[in-house]
Formats: structure tokens, C-alpha cells, sequence
């Protein structure tokens, strides 16, 4: 717990441990809910947070999906601050401000209805959603309106944590800002069954009413001494710089390729989270079905998975 609090801002330190990102995220809404008095959760179309019932209902990409069960009323989906595809683009220097606006009409909905705001889930670089890096300014907009308004900011960094973005090590460090809760999955334990909630002493301390958070095997001591070695591998071995290298190789070099083929029509992302989306036409931004499951296939072919 030491360790990786070390790696955060301050007020953020207090470690529980559980054994899936799906599981902390889970845990992050029960404290939300707990601390706010309030039920309602804003959340980034497509995302997606994970498999139990919680995380299902917040996971637009699984509830809107084939054999979804649709939106429950008190999640609410703010539009995908997507610069490629979205209404908003690369070319709009007040991007992360307009997308940001989608979150206070949401929140002024809610008002309307007598209805507080309990938390404001989402990563801080979009995995699921189509591997996009929020526009500038958009979270540092969004987490002021979701204080606002008495809720609670939780960062999922599941999938972009531990120096994965190169520049920091962690995701939400790009966009300048410190949230309330910090959500960690899988890349904790490099596969082992580990993950955290990292929570400020405030909702800590109101958390801790007599109703005690148990977990079987969260902290136990083979998970724990795999997290110290997660960790010291990280630093003694410069991983973070060699995703900062590695990841900046990657863009260049696809960045060449989409000036010889026409079906890349983007490419973005930090360090080692890349997105490369594939379009049949850069005007109309149709996406490129079924060359996406060929080029799949056949990189799987040559051992690479994507």
C-alpha cells in the first residue's frame, strides 16, 4: 500500500485491495454512494467497466451491446469525448470544454429532478470506447462541475496505469488533475488476480461506520509480494520510459503508414496505448468492416494480438 500510494498525489492514501478491476470499480461506487447520499452515476458512452452487476450497468458498451439489458435509470451516459468521430474535433481547440458541457446538462437534469450527482466514472484515456486520449481540459472541466454539484471523480486506470502512457504514470496526470478515487486492475499484479481502490482519507473516514469492507484473498501475501515486484520491476527496469520510447517508435512509424494507405484514417494515442482506426472512406469516416477482422486475423497469424 505504501509503494503504490508513493506513486500518487497526496490526499489520495488510503489502499483497499480486492482481486479484479471489476470488483474495485464495484467497490469505488459503493463508497461513492456511501459518501454522497446520492444514487445516480454519470458515465462516457461505449465505456466499459467491468463484469459484475454494477459494472455491467455502468459499461454502455455491455448494456447497449447484444443481449444488453439496457440503461438503468439512474446511469447516465455523457457523450464520448471522441476528437476523430465525435461532434466535436481535432481541429476545435475548445473541444474538451464542449464535450465537458454534455456533464453539466446531465447534472442540471438531475437537479431538475431533486437529484444529486453520486460519481463521475470514467478512464482517463478511453480503452474500450476506441483507445482515445481525452481533449485537453476536458477532465480538469468535468471534475469541476461533478464537485460542483457534491459527486464524487473516480479515475479508471485499469488499463492506462503504471507508467503504461510513457509521459506519466498515470493517466489522469495528462490531463492535470487529481481525482477522489483511483481504480487499479490487472497491470498491479501483470496478470495475477489483483486490484485497488486508492480513496482520500475523507471518504475513507466516513466509509468507516462499523460496517466493515472484508475481502478473502484482497491483500493477501502472495498477491502483495507479486504487487512489490510488479512495481520494482517497473522502476529498476525503466519501463516507463521504455513505453515512452517504444510508444513514440509505434506512432511515428504508423504515422508514416498512414500517408501510403488510405484505410488508416487515424492514428493516437501515449506511450504504449495505441489506437489505429480503420476507415473505408476519410470523408465519410465509414469504418472499415470486414478489413479490420482480416488484418486481426492475420496479425494473429504472424503473433501478434490486437
Amino acid at each position: 500500500a505504501k509503494a503504490i500510494t508513493a506513486t500518487l498525489p497526496g490526499k489520495l492514501r488510503v489502499c483497499y485491495f480486492t482481486n479484479s478491476g471489476s470488483e474495485a470499480n464495484d467497490l469505488a461506487i459503493r463508497m461513492s454512494r456511501h459518501f454522497t447520499r446520492q444514487k445516480d452515476i454519470i458515465v462516457l458512452d461505449h465505456a466499459y467497466h467491468g463484469t459484475s452487476t454494477v459494472a455491467i450497468e455502468m459499461s454502455p458498451y455491455k448494456f447497449d451491446g447484444k443481449g444488453g439489458f439496457g440503461k438503468m435509470p439512474y446511469i447516465h451516459k455523457a457523450m464520448n469525448p471522441d476528437l476523430y468521430r465525435g461532434q466535436y474535433r481535432y481541429n476545435d481547440k475548445d473541444a474538451g470544454k464542449k464535450y465537458a458541457a454534455d456533464v453539466k446538462r446531465i447534472i442540471g437534469e438531475l437537479n431538475s429532478e431533486g437529484k444529486g450527482v453520486a460519481a463521475f466514472i470514467c478512464e482517463t484515456l478511453l480503452g474500450v470506447g476506441g483507445q482515445i486520449p481525452l481533449p485537453a481540459g476536458y477532465l480538469q472541466e468535468v471534475y469541476s462541475l461533478v464537485r460542483e454539484a457534491g459527486g464524487i471523480c473516480i479515475a479508471d486506470e485499469v488499463q492506462v496505469g503504471f507508467g503504461r502512457v510513457g509521459e506519466k504514470f498515470w493517466g489522469f496526470e495528462l490531463q492535470d488533475v487529481i481525482p477522489d478515487i483511483v481504480v487499479l486492475g490487472k497491470p498491479i499484479g501483470n496478470g495475477h488476480p489483483l486490484a485497488a481502490v486508492i480513496v482520500t482519507d475523507e471518504i475513507a473516514d466516513a466509509f468507516n461506520n462499523g460496517m466493515e469492507y472484508f475481502n478473502t484473498f484482497g491483500g493477501n501475501p502472495v498477491s502483495m509480494a507479486t504487487g512489490l515486484a510488479v512495481l520494482n520491476v517497473i522502476k529498476e527496469e525503466g519501463l516507463q520510459r521504455n513505453a515512452l520510447d517504444t510508444g513514440n517508435f509505434l506512432l511515428n512509424e504508423l504515422s508514416q503508414l498512414m500517408k501510403k494507405h488510405s484505410i488508416i484514417g487515424d492514428v493516437r494515442g501515449h506511450g504504449l496505448f495505441v489506437g489505429v482506426e480503420l476507415v473505408k472512406d476519410r470523408q465519410t469516416l465509414e469504418p472499415a468492416i470486414p478489413e479490420i477482422d482480416i488484418i486481426v486475423e492475420r496479425m494473429k497469424e504472424k503473433g501478434l494480438l490486437i
